[in-house]
């Protein structure tokens, strides 16, 4: 890649899971790295020293885990210039180079996304911040990163599925929907499995009963 007058010149390199993983865990401000990965690359000076990394592997929502997109579940670089967005870049022309026709990935609130913006990652979505993965069906510790909002962003060929909605992020946003009992507005945590709720709690839900047969009762009056 190009560089400007006395920054390093970096070149991407094909990385190993089990090295990526090792910069990850040394470098990365609150993810621990991930269980697996369709790639990995990393971003070295032109003396080989290895300043960062990208993770690239299956969706974590599964809207998206449709075979034919991937995320960046991790970048960690240790604030070399240019290191981010060159492994971003290198991430989507790889992932492009091999047949998928989207990447994802996201950054938490705080984060300007200027290296995304950079290699030419496009903001699509502002998530609300969510409770975690844990479920009565599904129980999981909280991951350090929940009640945080977040920002999700693109790379997509011409042919690609449009995105999904909102909606069907369920699994992804957590708490996108509001409990419309009288003076809540609370998110509500949407289960893994099951109908999905109507309310933040069952005191809301007889609240909202409530007020509702008493509408009914002054209509018919």
């Amino acid at each position: 890649m190009s560089t400007q007058p006395g920054q390093r010149r970096l070149t991407v390199v094909p990385l190993s899971f089990a090295d990526a993983c090792g910069v990850v865990a040394q470098l990365h401000r609150h993810h621990r790295p991930p269980r697996g990965h369709k790639f990995s690359l990393g971003v070295l000076d032109d003396g080989g020293r290895l300043h960062g990394v990208v993770i690239v592997g299956r969706p974590v929502a599964a809207s998206f885990d449709n075979g034919w997109c991937v995320e960046a579940t991790r970048v960690a670089t240790d604030g070399t210039p240019n290191a981010c967005s060159a492994l971003y870049g290198a991430a989507w022309r790889t992932a492009k180079a091999a047949g998928y026709l989207r990447a994802v990935t996201y950054t938490q609130d705080g984060e300007s996304g200027a290296s995304l913006r950079a290699a030419g990652w496009r903001l699509v979505a502002e998530l609300r911040p969510r409770k975690g993965w844990d479920s009565p069906s599904r129980p999981r510790a909280d991951r350090g990163t929940d009640g945080i909002a977040r920002r999700l962003w693109e790379q997509s060929r011409a042919d690609a599925p449009s995105l999904p909605s909102l909606a069907g992020l369920r699994n992804e946003i957590r708490n996108e929907k509001r409990c419309p009992a009288p003076a809540c507005g609370k998110p509500i945590h949407q289960a893994a499995r099951g109908r999905p709720a109507r309310y933040c709690s069952p005191a809301c839900r007889l609240r909202a009963h409530r007020q509702h047969t008493t509408t009914e009762g002054s209509a018919a009056a």
